[in-house]
């Protein structure tokens, strides 16, 4: 009788050990820290809180986590796409030293960049009275992701401690109370921005926002032209909000226009065959909210290759009766 080749056996084994073999059960562990974070600083925004800031890490370095040291001692863990965080509870008229350290996917820390020595002011309980908004407000784009940013000083009864600026209602950035520029990086090429600048003092009281300033970002090497609708308006009448814009030049007449009202996305605004706006464009929207209701709005259009583009300038408006 003959008896069956055992080579079908032979191969599974030899392919079993190939697998075995194979580059994933070599692989080494990750043992490389990520490079130490650059650019830090530390801002008293109050008697008893701080305000830290940093630069992210280069593209590929694989951070998830940064971690904030006060001294050597742990206070603050934020994830990777956070560069700035307020250290509270601290004590008045007090010397402090931060240091911020990056964290990988494996564990790994980075070392510790040079620290940022900040004191805080002295404590003032009973002051209410909040400092003066800054007067004026300018804005420049740099390049295709920063801006330069300039505000009049503001007045305080016990003295302005820092300002603080904000866009699209969120703040992003903190300076000292001696300076009334600063540079913004981290921006998005082809982006129109919309900052605003409050001053602060020491017992944490916040002026009203200064002028809203628009800056757009000019598009970065290799891109086309700029796909924001620009000069945003928002006018109120009764039961009714008018908008008007520019449309952006995306190489043909834009039909759709992606509405957001107070960061969520309303509705999509549709011109017909026949009736698409160029130039100057203006559509009234039917607005049922309670008068003294308030809307941020921002639209962004609909470009040829189906993708939307970069968003206009944010404008801030009340209903009326």
């Amino acid at each position: 009788m003959r008896r069956s080749a055992p080579t079908p056996v032979l191969l599974l084994a030899l392919t079993g050990l190939v697998g075995l073999a194979g580059p994933t059960a070599c692989t080494a562990p990750d043992t490389e820290p990520p490079p130490a974070p650059t650019g830090l600083t530390a801002q008293a925004g109050s008697a008893t809180s701080v305000h830290v800031m940093w630069d992210a890490a280069a593209d590929g370095a694989g951070v998830k986590r940064y971690r904030v040291f006060e001294a050597g001692r742990p206070v603050r863990e934020l994830p990777a796409e956070k560069t700035m965080v307020d250290v509270t509870g601290l004590a008045p008229q007090t010397g402090y030293s931060f240091t911020v350290r990056a964290e990988d996917a494996a564990g790994n820390l980075s070392e510790a960049g040079p620290a940022a020595l900040v004191t805080t002011p002295a404590a003032r309980a009973e002051d209410r009275l909040a400092p003066t908004a800054p007067a004026t407000t300018t804005a420049t784009a740099t390049g295709p992701r920063s801006a330069r940013l300039t505000w009049a000083p503001s007045t305080d009864d016990t003295g302005v401690t820092a300002y603080d600026v904000h866009q699209g209602g969120v703040r992003i950035h903190t300076v000292g109370p001696g300076d009334n520029a600063t540079t913004l990086t981290g921006l998005q090429p082809d982006t129109v921005y919309t900052f605003t600048v409050r001053a602060r003092d020491g017992a944490d009281n916040s002026s009203p926002d200064g002028p809203a300033v628009d800056v757009s970002t000019p598009p970065a090497s290799g891109d086309g032209p700029g796909t924001a609708p620009a000069g945003l308006t928002a006018t109120a009448s009764p039961g009714a909000v008018t908008l008007t814009w520019t449309a952006p030049d995306t190489g043909r007449a834009t039909s759709e226009y992606e509405l957001f009202v107070n960061g969520r996305p309303t509705t999509v605004l549709q011109f017909g065959a026949g009736a698409v706006p160029v130039g100057r464009v203006e559509h009234r929207l039917t607005a049922t909210e309670p008068a003294g209701t308030e809307w941020a709005v921002k639209l962004r259009a609909r470009l040829p290759d189906g993708n939307w583009g970069a968003f206009s300038a944010e404008r801030r408006i009340t209903l009326v009766g």
